[in-house]
């Protein structure tokens, strides 16, 4: 049996003029690769391990592993802080699951601001919250969408990373985790065990390989699975929902779901979590006329 999800290749663009990106990718809400968008930033040249390391060396990081969500850890609580030049040469010597995710580290280092700027896209950018992300040798991101429903345009630096992505349409063969906004953790889907999880068989995707320079378009609420096939590191600019609805949902996640969340969890401890991961199956196969088995 094939363990391969069904995935398609996001489309790829040298370059794109506002008019025709708002016209075929931000009104119909579609991913896209454009590959030269940043060549005219600072950052294109100047952006590399080597760099950040020259002026943010000393600077503690937060980390984060592949542990599966805990009730002692609090929603996007680190797992451990190294200095980032440490963090470096961890990256360059050896595979590490540790990653730097949804990290300001412009606010630390306002110097970084200089190289970049804002894509004029007919977006509304969220400008206080520019993101670096950071993962060793095959270290994966979890599939996950983001809890504000940003557009967000997400640009690659240094090595190669694969992306998988799945629009909204599609949550009801991933095993999402209620009162969450991750699928199963256990799931890997770089390589899927069907037998285990056979909704997924159904589910239909889009993939990419983002190399240093291009960029990812990805539209709001966009469910994102991110593997890195090289040591290597990104930045995401945020821009607000466009859509009422989205942005509806994006305030509930921000002003109640964590919190209940993180009340649940200091509540009812593991049981919790166990109650959740059991419902994501049971919800999943309900769903699609499957057995459920735990």
């Amino acid at each position: 049996m094939s363990n391969t999800l069904h995935l398609e290749d996001i489309p790829r663009v040298k370059s794109i003029s506002k008019e025709d990106f708002i016209e075929h990718y931000l009104k119909p809400q579609k991913p896209v690769v454009i590959e030269r968008l940043i060549e005219d930033w600072p950052a294109f040249k100047k952006w590399d391990f080597e760099y950040i390391d020259s002026v943010a060396g000393n600077l503690k990081v937060p980390l984060y592993d592949d542990r599966p969500i805990s009730s002692k850890l609090k929603f996007n609580e680190p797992h451990a802080e190294m200095k980032m030049k440490d963090y470096i040469k961890l990256l360059k010597k050896q595979p590490t699951n540790y990653r730097i995710f949804l990290y300001n580290l412009m606010k630390q280092v306002p110097v970084l601001q200089k190289d970049f700027k804002y894509p004029s896209m007919g977006l509304r950018w969220v400008k206080s919250v520019p993101f670096l992300f950071f993962g060793g040798e095959n270290s994966k991101v979890f599939m996950h969408y983001d809890i504000d429903y940003a557009n967000i345009f997400h640009f690659h630096f240094q090595g190669k990373k694969r992306c998988i992505l799945f629009p909204q349409s599609e949550t009801k063969y991933l095993y999402k985790v209620p009162n969450a906004l991750v699928a199963r953790q256990d799931i890997d889907f770089s390589k899927p065990d069907f037998t285990k999880w056979p909704a997924l068989k159904q589910a239909e995707g889009l993939v990419c390989e983002l190399n240093h320079g291009e960029t990812l378009y990805m539209p709001e609420g966009y469910w994102h699975y991110m593997h890195y096939l090289t040591p290597g590191f990104s930045m995401s600019l945020r821009a607000f929902p466009k859509s009422v609805t989205n942005l509806s949902k994006a305030v509930y996640n921000l002003g109640f779901m964590r919190y209940f969340d993180n009340l649940m969890r200091k509540i009812a401890g593991e049981r919790w979590i166990q109650y959740k991961n059991r419902e994501a199956i049971r919800r999943t196969h309900k769903r699609n006329n499957l057995s459920t088995k735990y």
